[in-house]
């Protein structure tokens, strides 16, 4: 969830950059700001000192979940450094969208780096990234919902590195307890509403979701409501299926068989889930970790959510492997190509629990850990970010007016919103 915090230290400066880069990520660093935090780059002179000469060594950026994702990347590069010859070095962030647009400002943007999927049309609308998908040969096997979330302008910029998605997790014990089975698995809204009604107690809650786009999005999709058009040129915030969702979310909040984890004294999801708080969470495959290292003694299963009027739906969240336009691609595309490979992406899987993000390797990952098919299940009707420069400064202020949802009119948040994106998006 949260970034590891390590200060990084910078390596040779970055390679032959092209013309202008720091007058176009400006740009980048104006965008981002609202969204960023924390501190910048921790400047350390490395042994031997820095005299601005290019010593070919491929930097690579990464905002991490902790040690076991920090290891398993930097054992994965110096594996691929030792076997091309070209030196590497990992840099972990303790703010990775501050100093990544840190870097490009100052014409000394990282080789390569994690991109998100909601800051990533910022980049790629000014020049700064290099299009290479086409060199990576299992380019027709990574699932399309995730490459269409690097296209911009008819371009796919870079490769997915893993992804997650939302599904239901539910404590088992309270399930047993309320006398519930198999089949009152919830498959549609109507049943949602009504196991968590089973579930709530005066000790916990039957569902808790945060109040973010993030988890709420995903009952937006299975309304079968969008937040753009498929080409990014439209906005369809302001729509039925999205006032349908939000309206059966503020019931069930309204109700008391649903809360936010905040009300619950937790910080989220995996907290209210593992503290005893709540029955049922909406959360990612990253709950996986944090209830086996926090919450090692309470059971609970994954299962798909609940379809919607508009059918199954839920989102994803993925970074892709982003290459700096002007760098030594060469090397870069290569590393890279290395990383995205099945194989190593299971070895990253098993290591801390994210989803590999091409269809082979996704299969193998299925049938080793067949308690989480839940999760990858949803690759197949996921809803991502949308791809446009600004949209997460709307996602952001979309957030802060979910947070009052229960008081709130679900219709003026639409329109609100709808207003917005409209604009980032040009119209």
């Amino acid at each position: 969830m949260n970034q590891h915090t390590t200060p990084v230290r910078r390596a040779a400066r970055s390679r032959r950059r092209r013309a202008g880069a720091a007058g176009a990520a400006a740009a980048i660093t104006l965008g981002l700001a609202a969204c960023s935090g924390g501190t910048g780059f921790t400047e350390e002179t490395p042994s031997g000192g820095d005299d601005g000469v290019d010593d070919g060594t491929v930097t690579v950026l990464i905002g991490s979940s902790g040690a076991a994702e920090t290891e398993s990347v930097e054992a994965a590069v110096a594996a691929w450094s030792d076997e091309s010859g070209t030196p590497a070095e990992v840099l972990v962030a303790a703010d990775l969208t501050q100093q990544l647009s840190q870097g490009f400002a100052a014409a000394e943007p990282p080789d390569v780096f994690y991109l998100s999927s909601d800051q990533f049309a910022g980049y790629a609308d000014n020049g700064s990234l290099h299009p290479y998908l086409d060199q990576v040969p299992q380019a027709d096997e990574f699932y399309s919902s995730l490459l269409r979330s690097f296209t911009y302008g008819g371009t796919t910029y870079c490769a997915p590195k893993d992804f997650s998605t939302l599904a239901l997790v539910i404590n088992t014990d309270y399930w047993d307890a309320a006398g519930l089975t198999d089949a009152d698995l919830p498959t549609t809204w109507a049943e949602l509403r009504k196991v968590a009604t089973t579930l709530t107690t005066d000790d916990h809650v039957g569902l808790s979701f945060a109040p973010e786009w993030q988890r709420i999005g995903a009952f937006m999709a299975a309304a079968g409501g969008t937040l753009t058009s498929r080409d990014n040129a439209a906005a369809t915030v302001d729509s039925a299926e999205n006032l349908e969702a939000l309206t059966y979310v503020r019931d069930l909040l309204a109700a008391g068989v649903a809360a936010f984890p905040s009300s619950l004294n937790t910080g989220w999801g995996g907290e209210a889930l593992g503290s005893g708080n709540a029955a049922m969470v909406i959360e990612g495959n990253w709950v996986v970790g944090a209830m086996t290292a926090d919450f090692p003694d309470v059971r609970y299963r994954v299962v798909e959510l609940p379809q919607g009027p508009g059918g199954p739906g839920t989102l994803q969240f993925t970074n892709c492997w982003g290459v700096a336009a002007g760098t030594d691609t060469e090397a870069a595309v290569d590393l890279v190509t290395t990383l995205v490979s099945p194989d190593q992406q299971l070895a990253f899987a098993d290591a801390y629990g994210v989803m590999p993000s091409v269809s082979t390797a996704g299969e193998q990952w299925a049938a080793a850990h067949p308690d989480q098919a839940a999760f990858l299940a949803g690759a197949d009707y996921a809803h991502g970010f949308p791809s446009a420069p600004g949209a997460s400064a709307v996602l952001a202020d979309f957030n802060a007016q979910l947070e009052g949802l229960p008081d709130a009119d679900p219709a003026a948040i639409l329109a609100s919103v709808q207003v917005d994106l409209q604009a980032v998006l040009g119209g």
